[in-house]
């Protein structure tokens, strides 16, 4: 082995093709180069076994489900409940018993690269998923609880094969044809809540940058309609768009001001 390169050695590393002892005999290789390599290589492994630990803590609430004889576990969650425009986006997905995905979490703690990389991974691999959209004029109609609501049951609507079980983030849910479970945090506790948060946001976030394209204005590709500082202000100096929540403060009182 100390005929190998470091570029040698490096790619055998990113490949994991050494051997335990392989590994051992590297350790004891005095160039820097192959020290530095082994350092960052433990590193990567002690991280691919947490994401593993966390992986596994997350399917629990599928696995349950599958020991009761399940087979089908759907995970639904939303996107949008809280801003000042656009609509709000459920999804839901059928994850295969056998699906890993290293890393997968919350939409809200990953980076729009890899919510976006992950989003396509879960499309292509899932069983099944579906997306629900309530745009903001039916919000305004029904308040946000309700519409959010809405949106999730069309998702599920969209599943097919349609799911024996569904675990649904802190919303309960009514008149469903299977059983289901409302989980606090669910998107950080279950793996399929974790996919379809992401699924969900990133759905919504292209859709308010294809809003943001016509309204500029109010810059939705980078505040996804959230009422920042900047927004509030566009919204004094340009008035209220098609895609604002009439029932919600601050955009409330600027109509009624009119």
């Amino acid at each position: 082995m100390k005929n190998q390169t470091i570029t040698e050695i490096s790619k055998q590393l990113m490949n994991n093709e050494y051997t335990d002892e392989e590994i051992n005999l590297l350790k004891a290789d005095q160039r820097v180069g192959v020290q530095k390599l082994l350092v960052k290589y433990e590193r990567e492994q002690m991280k691919a076994e947490q994401q593993k630990q966390q992986f596994k803590e997350m399917s629990i609430f599928e696995n349950k489900q599958y020991q009761q004889g399940k087979t089908y576990v759907a995970g639904i969650d939303e996107a949008g409940r809280g801003p000042l425009a656009g609509p709000v986006v459920a999804a839901a997905v059928i994850l295969k018993p056998d699906f890993y995905l290293p890393g997968l979490n919350d939409s809200k703690q990953l980076s729009k690269q890899v919510r976006n990389q992950f989003y396509d991974m879960i499309v292509e691999e899932s069983t099944s998923y579906g997306i629900g959209v309530i745009h903001s004029d039916e919000i305004d109609q029904l308040n946000i609880y309700q519409a959010t609501k809405k949106a999730m049951k069309k998702a599920i609507q969209q599943l097919e094969p349609k799911p024996d079980h569904v675990l649904i983030d802190a919303v309960q849910l009514q008149d469903l044809l299977c059983t289901s479970e409302a989980i606090t945090k669910g998107d950080q506790k279950s793996v399929s809540i974790a996919a379809a948060s992401i699924l969900a946001k990133v759905t919504r976030d292209n859709m308010m940058e294809e809003i943001h394209q016509n309204y500029p204005h109010y810059q939705f590709s980078s505040n996804m309609g959230y009422g920042t500082k900047e927004h509030i202000q566009a919204i004094h100096a340009y008035g209220v768009s098609p895609y604002h929540r009439h029932s919600f403060a601050p955009i409330k009182d600027i109509v009624e001001k009119k």
